[in-house]
């Protein structure tokens, strides 16, 4: 049996915000933009990984969720409590370099881990943190 990843998420505030974050400064592709119940969820992913997506999500993406939840959760967003995701890269200063020149909030610049990598970390126009690993 063979288990892969298919499909990550992030809570975003503001779509055209993270689209210009993920598509234009991080250069990931569109795949998908839909729209559904007053929510937008946009699916993007690197060109070398087809068949692996990121969706930008709301960050409380159900329904029927109450306002006291939606709340909530875009609280916990403001606050850049909620999970981020981590890139692999073979060249993490340079991507240090890309993101941090297009005005990225730098939380980390690059430094050699003990744990093997070489990585540095930002935050997205939502507050999600990322972090862009390369192995040493």
């Amino acid at each position: 049996m063979n288990i892969t990843l298919s499909t990550c998420f992030i809570a975003v505030d503001d779509h055209d915000r993270a689209l210009t974050f993920y598509r234009d400064i991080l250069g990931l592709q569109v795949r998908n933009d839909v729209s559904f119940e007053g929510m937008r969820w946009v699916t993007v992913g690197a060109p070398d990984q087809p068949d692996v997506s990121i969706v930008l999500e709301p960050p409380l993406a159900d329904p029927g969720a109450s306002q006291e939840d939606r709340r909530t959760m875009a609280e916990l967003l403001a606050k850049g409590l909620l999970r981020g995701v981590i890139f692999a890269t073979d060249d993490c200063d340079a991507a240090f370099e890309r993101v941090s020149s297009a005005g990225g909030e730098v939380l980390q610049e690059p430094m050699d881990q003990p744990y093997g990598v070489r990585d540095c970390a930002f935050r997205d126009p939502a507050g999600n943190m990322l972090r862009f690993t390369q192995a040493k």
